[in-house]
């Protein structure tokens, strides 16, 4: 997994070494001690990808002209160094000439923590980042088509903003846009299709009640995305945007036939987030054949035991897995913890208190 990571004036820490053992370890510490940048670290290193910003200009410490990070990941020698001349990629020593280069032999993660609340209440970005985010791992093709279609859609939004039409450029654009955004519903489509039986078990197991869980994909652009574009020539032209496609794609989340986000408690919309995730690891193993490392952000003092620990006994067993938290009292109903080492997260260090 990732025995060893390294950081370099990243967010908070202007250096930091941390050694991790197979089945992961607690970081405990004063909220903004940087444990949540220790996780989104390594969620850089493995999927150069943040899940607190979209960009990497916020990550470098202030005052210093970049960051750098690296580790062993499954056993190879990983390297990033974000530098005021772009970004450097190394694995094993070799430079990646590109992200899909880097990502291509890259490993897997899950990400949990509170704010995955988002991906019942929040708008329906939030649960196209979670499929992206998911699809970009499984199949690098994915990655390619979704990095083309945004480059195409943010011109097409260009054009069509333009005082006067130029169809010809319009229709180029959306040829583009068609070919890859056919590819990312109909891979989406898949993806629901096999985290909907997922979830659901997930959700039963959290829950430790019958509460059916469905999942329905919602497609933007209709069962013909060219169809769609060209029903939408005039409604497009006269908002000025594109308004068909996958970037308006949404997700149904329902519990019990109906909509969590209206209906379900603050309890219910935990116990459905966490299924997400779980679905989300469950079907990153069976599919890559490879456990993902799991990262935990500060949500165990959100759950009561029985779900904490179903969430644990869900988790799979040789995972390596990263905590966060504020305090350990959780820890005594929770026994299976136990085995993980606890490091407190200080300024530029991390110690051993367990």
């Amino acid at each position: 997994m990732l025995p060893h990571l390294r950081l370099q004036n990243f967010r908070c820490f202007g250096a930091l070494e941390l050694d991790a053992p197979q089945e992961g370890v607690i970081l405990i510490g004063d909220n903004a001690r940087g444990k949540t940048s220790i996780l989104e670290a390594i969620c850089v290193l493995v999927r150069l990808q943040s899940p607190r910003c979209s960009g990497f200009h916020t990550l470098t410490k202030l005052s210093t002209p970049g960051f750098g990070i690296a580790g062993d990941p499954w056993g190879q020698e990983r390297k990033i160094k974000n530098t005021p001349s772009g970004l450097h990629l190394f694995a094993d020593g070799e430079p990646r000439a590109s992200r899909t280069a880097y990502l291509a032999d890259g490993g897997l993660i899950v990400w949990m923590g509170n704010e995955d609340l988002t991906l019942i209440r929040g708008p329906g970005e939030s649960r196209r980042h979670f499929l992206d985010f998911l699809g970009a791992q499984l199949d690098p093709a994915y990655r390619t088509a979704y990095t083309r279609y945004r480059r195409a859609l943010r011109a097409k939004n260009l054009l069509l903003k333009e005082p006067r039409l130029r169809l010809p450029e319009l229709i180029a654009y959306e040829d583009i846009l068609i070919e890859h955004g056919t590819f990312l519903t109909e891979s989406r489509a898949r993806l629901i299709a096999d985290l909907s039986p997922l979830a659901a078990a997930a959700q039963t197991d959290i829950s430790g009640k019958d509460e059916a869980l469905t999942l329905t994909y919602l497609p933007a652009s209709g069962p013909c995305m060219k169809e769609s574009i060209l029903q939408a020539r005039q409604r497009e032209t006269a908002a000025r945007q594109a308004v068909v496609g996958p970037h308006r794609d949404d997700v149904s989340i329902r519990l019990l036939g109906m909509t969590a986000s209206d209906y379900a408690s603050e309890g219910q919309q935990r116990t459905i987030a966490l299924a997400l995730k779980l679905a989300q690891g469950d079907l990153l193993h069976t599919r890559r054949e490879k456990t993902p490392i799991y990262l935990l952000d500060d949500i165990f003092g959100e759950l009561d035991p029985a779900r904490r620990n179903a969430l644990l006994h869900h988790l799979p067993p040789h995972a390596q897995k990263f905590i966060t938290t504020t305090y350990l009292g959780w820890r005594d109903t929770s026994p299976q913890t136990n085995i993980l080492p606890v490091l407190r997260v200080l300024e530029n260090f991390v110690e051993r208190i367990e």
